[in-house]
């Protein structure tokens, strides 16, 4: 059975760059990578494939040569082999790309770099509000322990007056390699954790780790119509990188508490108010205060029912970076009175007696509605 081309196995065409060939390789790797496929036959088939071709390609010399005699140029021990075990470096690279996509990285804070710069950490901070704080915004205080590079030792971990040793299992890279089979697996070292040193005579004040925790105050500019759930990021706030690496960011999340009058659906507000029989009925003025600090006055028309709702436009939450405004919604509820006096239940026993169809016409509209329910005929 003939083999396929080796682009064709990529997916690429024979002008295609070398990062777009990694690029293609790396994406059909991690697809059909075993551990991925467990058990798939035809997987494995496609990842061995992929290696193959990606191998040969990779290589300027054994591309050249591909490109002019095909897979005849590796037969008979040409160029040892295109599927042979000689993983070039840019190859072992990819595949230490792919497993760092597939199974994480270093981990603890930003990602090593070559130079044995490490990023710190970001640091999660949660601040609770009022309600008026997310109406009016606010600069709020905070204090947190932050993890800082160590005076002591200016961050390298060692005692004064001596210096971290390369590490002579990695040999300062932070990260070993280890074959198996026909690809390699790049992890941390063991020996020293992926920093690429060991320390023999640490530092006491921050014991070796080249940083110690201290209180930070932290001014965090909260802008107005934030919501409970906002994120805040205080960029190279976070924690300090090792060697000089540079700092993570700090994330403050905002929770706004409930408020005693109001509740808050995204930019309006809703206020429910309760309102005598007798406002209800005869009419009257209700007085609503507003998050702005003014007072608002509605009129509740003669025969307001419970549950109506009144709308003060541009009286709710500011709208997040715009100059926008939700309104504030009112909702009356009729209280029913309790311990009534003697006098005051025979004036509402006359009051029911005189009352009528026109007084009470919901009530009247539904029991006539029973009636005929029983009956089976309209009167």
């Amino acid at each position: 059975m003939s083999k396929r081309d080796y682009y064709e196995i990529l997916g690429v065409s024979k002008t295609a760059t070398d990062a777009e060939m990694k690029s293609a390789f790396r994406k059909l790797a991690m697809q059909h990578h075993p551990d991925r496929n467990p058990g798939d036959a035809e997987a494995e088939q496609k990842f061995k494939d992929l290696n193959e071709a990606y191998q040969t390609l990779s290589d300027p010399q054994k591309r050249a040569a591909y490109d002019r005699f095909g897979h005849a140029a590796f037969e008979n021990g040409g160029f040892g082999g295109g599927g042979g075990p000689g993983f070039g470096n840019d190859f072992a690279s990819s595949m230490a790309d792919i497993f760092e996509d597939l199974f994480g990285g270093v981990g603890g804070g930003g990602r090593r770099r070559p130079d044995g710069r490490e990023r710190g950490s970001d640091l999660r901070y949660d601040l609770e509000i009022e309600l008026e704080d997310a109406f009016h915004g606010k600069t709020a205080t905070i204090t947190a322990p932050i993890a800082v590079t160590c005076d002591a030792c200016t961050g390298s971990g060692a005692k004064a007056g001596t210096k971290p040793k390369t590490c002579t299992t990695c040999n300062g890279h932070g990260r070993v390699r280890a074959q198996q089979g026909f690809f390699a697996i790049e992890r941390t070292c063991p020996s020293c954790h992926g920093r690429g040193e060991m320390i023999d005579d640490p530092c006491r004040s921050c014991g070796g780790q080249g940083r110690v925790t201290k209180d930070r105050t932290l001014s965090v500019n909260i802008p107005k119509g934030v919501e409970d759930g906002t994120r805040i990021r205080l960029a190279g706030e976070g924690e300090s990188g090792r060697k000089g690496g540079p700092s993570g960011d700090l994330y403050i999340f905002l929770s706004v508490k409930s408020h005693r009058l109001f509740q808050r659906d995204g930019a309006d507000l809703y206020c429910r108010v309760p309102i005598s029989m007798v406002t209800a009925a005869l009419g009257g003025e209700i007085n609503i205060p507003t998050l702005d600090g003014e007072e608002k006055i509605i009129a509740v028309p003669e025969g307001t029912q419970s549950g109506r709702q009144f709308r003060l436009r541009g009286k709710g939450m500011p709208v997040l970076r715009t100059r926008d405004q939700g309104d504030l919604y009112v909702q009356v509820a009729v209280e029913t009175p309790q311990k009534l006096t003697a006098r005051q239940k025979e004036l509402l026993r006359e009051f029911d007696e005189e009352s009528s169809k026109e007084t009470q016409p919901e009530s009247a509209s539904f029991f006539a509605k029973v009636k005929e329910f029983f009956s089976g005929s309209p009167d």
